[in-house]
């Protein structure tokens, strides 16, 4: 009973083990592939004598620089923040690139454009202006003023320059507390350009001082009838500096809180 058990164990495994070798003859199945193994990335080496090129990138500036082979590598780059001086000695010593500081957004031009406008403001024809209070002259070319009133004296207007023209009066409210009369200058007595020079100078010392950033805006205010600039502080990340201009502009006092 047990040979006849056993020998159609046998015959059931051939049979089956003929039936898959002929499904593999007519439905062959593919064999698993292996992925080729990445070689690994060769190291490049630059000399002077090859081409490369890199980018320079920070919050201010990005730059883009190439060198050709066998050419110098030395290119400057123009941008509005004030890099120090301390930072730009190290850039130009490891990559021969130089970073100038652009001249201040407050153009001599637009700003003697802006006042030559002023003066000529029909409503003050024959009259002399007063400037009260303050004014602003802003990075993007703009300045903001109040003006004595032409007609009342005890009336104060403000005015907006902007896109080379000045606009229409607004009045401005004042309390009989307001010493008017204290905090008029006349336009004869300021000169619009002066607030370039004064954004230079600010720029410069502004260089010197560890974190400082470039002013985006300067303004005159007027107490007791005389002109001071501001901003009159420059604050790093480690120092706190104190600036004082004249009424010309010229730098009176710089140092250390």
């Amino acid at each position: 009973m047990m040979k006849p058990l056993l020998f159609a164990c046998c015959l059931l495994l051939s049979c089956k083990q003929v039936v898959r070798t002929v499904e593999e003859t007519f439905h062959p199945v593919a064999e698993p592939t292996k992925k080729p193994v990445d070689p690994p990335p060769s190291v490049q080496h630059f000399s002077m004598d090859s081409s490369f090129s890199i980018t320079i990138e920070t919050e201010a500036i990005t730059q883009h620089i190439e060198k050709r082979k066998d050419s110098s590598f030395s290119v400057t780059i123009e941008t509005d923040a004030v890099i120090p001086s301390s930072i730009q000695k190290r850039i130009d010593s490891t990559l021969s690139v130089t970073i100038k500081t652009r001249s201040s957004r407050l153009l001599t031009d637009g700003l003697l454009k802006a006042e030559k406008a002023l003066r000529n403001l029909p409503q003050y024809a024959g009259k002399e202006i007063f400037i009260y209070s303050s004014i602003h002259f802003y990075g993007d070319g703009s300045i903001r003023t109040m003006l004595q009133h032409p007609e009342n004296p005890e009336y104060i207007d403000n005015y907006v320059y902007q896109n080379g023209a000045w606009s229409a009066p607004k009045p401005e409210q004042v309390s009989i507390k307001d010493r008017i009369a204290s905090r008029l200058v006349s336009l004869e007595k300021i000169h619009f350009t002066t607030a370039a020079k004064v954004a230079k100078t600010y720029n410069e010392k502004a260089a010197e001082v560890e974190g400082a950033k470039p002013l985006t805006s300067v303004y005159i205010s007027i107490w007791d009838n005389r002109v001071r600039w501001y901003p009159g502080t420059i604050i790093g990340s480690r120092e706190k500096w104190s600036i004082d201009f004249d009424e010309d502009g010229g730098l009176r006092r710089f140092e250390r809180e």
